[in-house]
């Protein structure tokens, strides 16, 4: 089995094609395990399967790192979509088309390195959900939609990592959110800036960065009046990605992720 191994600003992926049955008969879930596993696998924060889609230039199939099936991710979605060039599998470097579990995405090469795409249009927004004691805005991204809780703090949250984490890890599963919920804490730091950390489901951690819970970040903040305009450059751990949106009242569409991507390694691994 070929395999690449990517990151989008430290969210890590192994990705590997099952464009032609190369993985037929494989249990991808337990794939998933062993490849994002630093001890049987290249490690990484989920797995990444490109698939046959019509009408696009290929499917995505995402799972996270403890095996579970997710619904997409906008990180992952950047490194698949320079995959994607970089191996001649899209028509046009300028339309990317990627089939994923909770819709189409587009995106489009900004350079070598830069790739943006655009995020399923949230399904449901919450600016106010109650959950455990905290007030959390909820935004479902895409039909289904990938699940996000979103805590704004004060800068000193983020001077202790172990309190934070703890705090994400209850909120993550707390019944407020039936499905579960990735947890980003985000501070408004100048105009227009914002510093977050996401403690991701099916990673059950926090990871680097998160394509979709940056987001999500934007969606709440912007529509509480919490930062101006309809652009968002949000400082996570693994480095800063940029969202540009477009608000139509209490509603909006057009989310646009821009942000780095960078081949790790690639590599054959026996079945």
């Amino acid at each position: 089995m070929r395999y690449t191994k990517m990151h989008g600003a430290g969210n890590s992926f192994v990705l590997t094609e099952n464009l032609h049955g190369e993985l037929q008969g494989e249990d991808l879930s337990v794939l998933a395990l062993r490849l994002c596993d630093g001890k049987t696998g290249p490690g990484a924060d989920g797995m990444i399967v490109l698939v046959p889609a019509e009408n696009a230039d290929f499917g995505m199939l995402f799972y996270n790192s403890d095996g579970s099936l997710g619904e997409m991710c906008g990180n992952g979605a950047r490194c698949i979509a320079r995959y994607g060039v970089e191996h001649a599998l899209v028509r046009d470097a300028e339309n990317i088309r990627v089939q994923t579990t909770a819709g189409l995405v587009t995106g489009r090469r900004v350079t070598e390195e830069l790739y943006q795409v655009r995020l399923n249009d949230p399904s449901v927004i919450e600016v106010h959900r109650e959950a455990a004691g905290t007030d959390c805005a909820y935004v479902e991204l895409g039909d289904p939609g990938i699940p996000h809780a979103v805590v704004e703090v004060g800068p000193e949250a983020f001077e202790d990592l172990d309190a934070l984490r703890e705090r994400g890890r209850r909120l993550r599963r707390c019944a407020a959110f039936p499905r579960g919920a990735n947890v980003s804490f985000a501070c408004p730091t100048d105009e227009g800036r914002v510093r977050a950390i996401t403690f991701e489901r099916g990673v059950e951690d926090f990871t680097l960065s998160c394509g979709t819970g940056c987001g999500a970040i934007a969606v709440s903040l912007i529509l509480r009046g919490r930062v101006p305009g309809e652009a968002l450059e949000i400082d996570m751990p693994g480095g800063r990605l940029r969202i540009e949106l477009t608000r139509t009242a209490d509603r909006v569409r057009d989310i646009l992720l821009t942000g780095p991507t960078a081949v790790v390694e690639a590599g054959e691994l026996s079945l």
